[in-house]
């Protein structure tokens, strides 16, 4: 019985999430809203001066958050795999951008370790789901990811940051 409950719980999520990313104030094709929040070393990282001649890949997600912890391997996978990579039009390659829902920075930074997302580029305003990059994006569910080519245009939408594995292939040389 527990199993079945399990099974419907998370069904329910990924049809509530799904729904609520197709909904989301950003579309694929418009500028990318620039995002500018602190570092867990509490210095700015703007979205506009890290997408300077590069993709970036924007992953909403929180500590707390289940599915992203669970989607957090196949990130790390996705960004070793096109770190490295060159890119059509972009002479800085990829990379990733973080964005956290947290409220507690010690468990936002600790999940950032225990994860091995190792980039350097994670930002929180740690205002949880009243934070304000979800109200400029219009998240309503995470995780949700978004790419941004090097000109800062939005050219994919994803529930998931592993799905974007197919338009960087598409992009990379």
């Amino acid at each position: 019985m527990k199993k079945i409950i399990t099974t419907l719980a998370l069904a329910m999520g990924i049809i509530v999430s799904a729904n609520a990313q197709l909904s989301s104030k950003v579309q694929i094709g418009q500028k990318a809203p620039e995002l500018a929040f602190s570092t867990p070393e509490g210095k700015i990282l703007k979205l506009s001066e890290l997408n300077k001649g590069r993709y970036v890949l924007i992953d909403f997600w929180a500590s707390w958050c289940g599915p992203c912890r669970h989607s957090n391997p196949g990130l790390v996978k996705l960004y070793h795999e096109f770190s490295e990579k060159k890119f059509k039009g972009a002479k800085n390659g990829f990379t990733v951008l973080n964005v956290s829902l947290d409220q507690n920075k010690e468990a936002w930074v600790n999940a950032i370790k225990s994860d091995g997302l190792t980039w350097p580029n994670h930002i929180s305003d740690l205002g949880g789901w009243k934070s304000k990059p979800a109200e400029i994006y219009g998240i309503m569910s995470i995780p949700q990811a978004f790419l941004i080519d090097p000109k800062g245009n939005v050219v994919g939408k994803y529930q998931v940051s592993e799905e974007a594995a197919g338009d960087l292939a598409k992009y990379a040389e």
